[in-house]
């Protein structure tokens, strides 16, 4: 009996997860006269529509945001998990205490620091914000993805003759893969779909991302709404996120069940 219930639970989350997601391929396909690929064509050839340039800015910010994303959650995680230093603790804490800061209400703050830097209105100072905002998460993933990791491991390896730095790339890497995948999909998944601190951060029509232009198309309309190209908009943004997370979810999952959510 309890397994049934286990079964109908997971079954009505599923359908309550997925019904958005078929919804919205459904309505991309929809036309007056049936179904088919028109609502696609008039997404790319609107006038007010997704060029590739702006799907090239998405995937430009995306990558910035996560290779910066791994590279400092990734060296600060080894740092918080396998050294002592004075006042880690503390500034582990005052890491987390990012998370408790809606970026929202400092994006203006962050604009006008991006003025002063030369950054402002470019895929590079969006980039770095959307990282600024990733660290909390990402290097509290790592730092007990690297604790789950016996010391032995990296003990060994010095003996060998490694360094702290040799050890990290030839035996800690390898055995955090799992975070390293949750955090690298985790960025992903924020940049690609990130709308807010784009539509602040950037101006120029040629360096929105995606989901600006999606939005654009929308509010250029004068009124009238193009509901179906906009749906095939949403599920063009929602394909790449799915395929990388088929392809990456054996990972994802133990990345979180090994050590994750440790401690």
């Amino acid at each position: 009996m309890n397994r049934w219930g286990y079964y109908v639970t997971g079954t009505a989350l599923a359908i309550l997860f997925l019904f958005p997601l078929v919804w919205s391929g459904w309505a991309s396909v929809r036309t007056d006269s049936g179904f088919g690929a028109e609502n696609y064509a008039r997404l790319f050839t609107s006038a007010n529509g997704i060029r590739p340039v702006h799907v090239l800015n998405s995937v430009i910010v995306s990558a910035m945001t996560v290779g910066g994303t791994l590279i400092v959650a990734t060296f600060a995680g080894y740092a918080f998990g396998r050294f002592k230093f004075p006042g880690r603790d503390l500034l582990f804490l005052l890491t987390l205490a990012i998370l408790m800061v809606p970026y929202a209400t400092i994006l203006i703050a962050l604009y006008v620091l991006l003025g002063w830097l030369g950054l402002e209105d470019s895929l590079v100072g969006l980039s770095i914000v959307l990282i600024v905002f990733q660290l909390p998460f990402s290097v509290f993933m790592m730092r007990n993805s690297f604790e789950a990791v016996p010391v032995e491991l990296e003990e060994s390896a010095r003996v060998d003759g490694c360094t702290s730095f040799g050890a990290l790339v030839r035996i800690m890497l390898p055995a955090v893969r799992p975070g390293l995948v949750t955090v690298g999909l985790f960025a992903f998944l924020t940049s690609w779909s990130e709308f807010f601190a784009p539509l602040i951060l950037l101006n120029s029509t040629d360096k929105f991302t995606t989901v600006l232009a999606v939005v654009n198309m929308r509010t250029a309309s004068h009124g009238s709404i193009d509901y179906a190209a906009l749906e095939a908009g949403v599920v063009f943004m929602a394909v790449p996120c799915l395929v990388l997370f088929a392809f990456m979810q054996r990972s994802y999952v133990r990345g979180f069940t090994s050590g994750a959510l440790k401690g």
